[in-house]
């Protein structure tokens, strides 16, 4: 097969974990007999620097003319909340997902076999395994709703953002959990706070007649502070779990801590017919950036991610996602995840091993 991928590089570390990714998926091409063609897409601080706006003009047009899009990261102090919204790398990054229409983010909370002792939760906890599946709507809610601000008479400043879903919008991204869940172990859990907010009203009343529907999925409300409670107490209970934007930002990195480090987490945003985003869910981290410091696996397991999400081979997601496990089980380790006296591999060192794997499996 032949594969057209848009790469955008990013700030901080995200040219240095994007090339690990990069040689990565050429191994497992050629292993596997596909042939790449990459297009370097500018966006985030550096397009700002480079031609004075994060998202450049055609951004949009030049990612549709791939068949996925890899990310390293964005961001940064330089480029912070005081300067212009068309400056700031994180409003390029919602305007790229909406323009692609990625409503559905998909975050898996995995805790691989040989990182069972970052797990900060209990030991009998971790030993029970954690892998689940938060899946949050991106594209709607209150992060997109209409903002207001303005002077009252007796309080000050007020300020007011809209959090708005329509049924369309709930039932897209419920459908995607469920589908996913069949894929998996069978359950969906849609968090909500049903019992105060009318928008949550109107997604369980939704999601309940989608699970009439996947009557071999196993279906479960939860408000958000017990969900928030739960994956503290009891990750291994969920498997795929759903919910709106806002909620889903918070809850997937609280799940993405009880694993032991975001170094080592993928996350795709995907649409129905656009090329799917694929990215770490760990940020630019400029201060180590350049010093080959930073973990690649993350973006190695984006590009696992991307094989099993937009190209459907699990063949070779499964070859990625094995390889990790295997360099993390012989005591690989670069300096986030590291011990204290254990000795740190680079992040070029960590890409080479993990490569030198995919070709022995």
């Amino acid at each position: 097969m032949n594969y057209k991928i848009a790469l955008i590089r990013g700030d901080g570390i995200g040219p240095e974990v994007v090339d690990e990714a990069v040689g990565v998926l050429n191994t497992v091409a050629e292993k596997f007999g596909h042939q790449v063609e990459y297009v370097d897409v500018l966006l985030g601080g550096c397009a700002t620097d480079a031609v004075g706006k994060s998202y450049p003009d055609g951004t949009a047009e030049r990612c549709k003319t791939c068949d996925a899009v890899l990310l390293g990261a964005v961001g940064g102090p330089k480029w912070g909340a005081d300067k212009p919204a068309e400056q700031r790398p994180e409003t390029a990054l919602l305007a790229l997902r909406k323009d692609l229409g990625l409503y559905a983010n998909l975050r898996p909370a995995s805790l691989r076999p040989a990182m069972t002792d970052a797990c900060p939760l209990k030991k009998e906890t971790a030993d029970k395994g954690i892998d689940l599946m938060m899946v949050r709507e991106l594209t709607g809610g209150i992060y997109f709703g209409k903002r207001n601000k303005y002077q009252t008479e007796d309080r000050g400043m007020e300020a007011t953002d809209l959090m708005a879903y329509s049924e369309q919008e709930i039932e897209r991204i419920g459908r995607r959990a469920f589908e996913l869940a069949r894929l998996r172990r069978g359950k969906v859990s849609s968090v909500d706070k049903a019992n105060v907010l009318e928008t949550s009203r109107l997604w369980r009343n939704v999601m309940h007649r989608l699970a009439a529907e996947y009557p071999d999925v196993q279906y479960e409300d939860v408000l958000v502070d017990n969900c928030a409670m739960q994956l503290v107490r009891d990750p291994g209970q969920f498997d795929v779990v759903v919910t709106e934007n806002m909620f889903g930002d918070i809850l997937s990195d609280e799940a993405s801590m009880v694993t032991g480090s975001i170094g080592l987490l993928p996350s795709a945003s995907i649409g129905d017919g656009a090329p799917g985003l694929y990215e770490p869910i760990h940020g630019s981290a400029p201060d180590i950036a350049g010093q080959d410091k930073a973990n690649p696996i993350a973006t190695i397991l984006s590009v696992a991610m991307m094989f099993r999400y937009s190209f459907q081979r699990a063949a070779e997601a499964d070859a990625i996602e094995r390889a990790v496990d295997a360099v993390l089980a012989e005591g690989w380790r670069t300096p986030d995840i590291a011990k204290p006296g254990e000795k740190a591999v680079g992040t070029r060192e960590m890409g080479r091993l993990i490569r030198e794997k995919v070709n022995m499996i």
